[in-house]
């Protein structure tokens, strides 16, 4: 018995051996596993340049990005960073330019308010606006062109029936708008909105001259009939001079460029099924069409203004004698995927 006891217990010796062998092995082979994976993060941090240098300041930047972010707003953040370091390491500023970089954008914020938007107007000038209604709006097939929207639209015009008369302040030469709203093939849309707008003949948008102007003053949303058309009296536009008292105007004034804007009427014009067009129409005696502060004129937007010597005609249409007239067609695009 003793014997046999003594031969169990030998047995069971190796086997303890093996079995703290084994563990020994399995804790040596994770301790390796960790430390190749330290090294491996080490790395990929390196990789990454935490660091910031002129050089890589691109890279450094973009690379923040989470693994969550937005996949358009990590592309449009992506290029701003790219060409804004361009801009910067390109033009090198010095401390005080950035410092007067950062007071002037400060200063557009500020005022900005419900019946002026200085940074609309920035980017008006800068051409960027033009850029991104030209990128977004290509006209294949003889639709109206768009242009700027312009800082001075605002909302809940009043809404008139065709042929009313949106010049409230009686001044300005008189003028007759008529046209009609069709597709490309020339099918009339009815039920067409056009929102209306345009400044007097001092040159100033109502919401310029609050107190002085009638509110809502040269402003209208008209709908187009059964047959497309629409019509309405206005006042003959002049040309005028964007605000220059701000931002905008310091900078126009830095660069000794102009800051007159060519006579004009605005039109938004939209329907159901359609793409919404925003656009000017341009009169053709405007010394500013070549030179316009905001770059909107394009050579398909300037219009036949014709001066009307017909009582008869303007009796009919409620119009003094003689009075101008212009003809002006608004050719829609169809929306996508209809």
């Amino acid at each position: 018995m003793a014997k046999l006891a003594k031969t169990k217990s030998s047995a069971k010796k190796p086997a303890k051996k093996a079995a703290k062998k084994s563990v020994a092995s399995k804790m040596t082979a994770a301790s390796k596993k960790a430390s190749a994976s330290k090294k491996t993060a080490a790395s990929k941090k390196r990789d990454m340049k935490y660091y910031f240098t002129v050089k890589d300041s691109v890279k450094v930047v973009q690379d923040r990005a989470g693994p969550k972010a937005n996949k358009r707003a990590k592309e449009v953040f992506n290029s701003l960073v790219k060409h804004l370091h361009a801009f910067i390491k390109e033009a090198n500023p010095t401390m005080d330019e950035w410092l007067w970089g950062i007071k002037f954008l400060t200063e557009t914020g500020h005022l900005s308010t419900d019946w002026r938007q200085e940074f609309i107007l920035l980017s008006d000038t800068l051409g960027i606006s033009m850029l991104v209604e030209t990128l977004n709006n290509h006209k294949m097939s003889g639709e109206t062109e768009s242009t700027v929207l312009g800082p001075f639209y605002i909302e809940n015009a009043p809404k008139y029936k065709n042929g009313a008369n949106i010049c409230l302040d009686g001044k300005g030469e008189p003028v007759w708008v008529h046209g009609r709203v069709t597709d490309a093939k020339g099918k009339p849309i009815k039920g067409a909105i056009l929102d209306v707008w345009q400044a007097n003949e001092d040159g100033f948008y109502d919401v310029q001259q609050k107190g002085i102007q009638p509110d809502m003053n040269l402003r209208g949303v008209f709908t187009s009939e059964a047959d497309g058309s629409y019509y309405f009296r206005s006042a003959y536009p002049r040309y005028y001079p964007i605000p220059h008292d701000g931002t905008v105007g310091k900078m126009l004034e830095a660069l000794d460029r102009n800051h007159n804007r060519p006579a004009h009427l605005h039109f938004i014009v939209s329907a159901p099924g359609y793409e919404k067009v925003t656009t000017h129409i341009f009169t053709p005696d405007c010394p500013w069409l070549q030179d316009d502060a905001v770059f909107g004129v394009k050579e398909s937007l300037i219009a036949d203004f014709k001066t009307v010597d017909d009582p008869a005609l303007a009796a009919k249409l409620g119009m003094p004698n003689p009075f101008k007239i212009v003809e002006w067609d608004f050719i829609l695009t169809k929306s996508k995927g209809r």
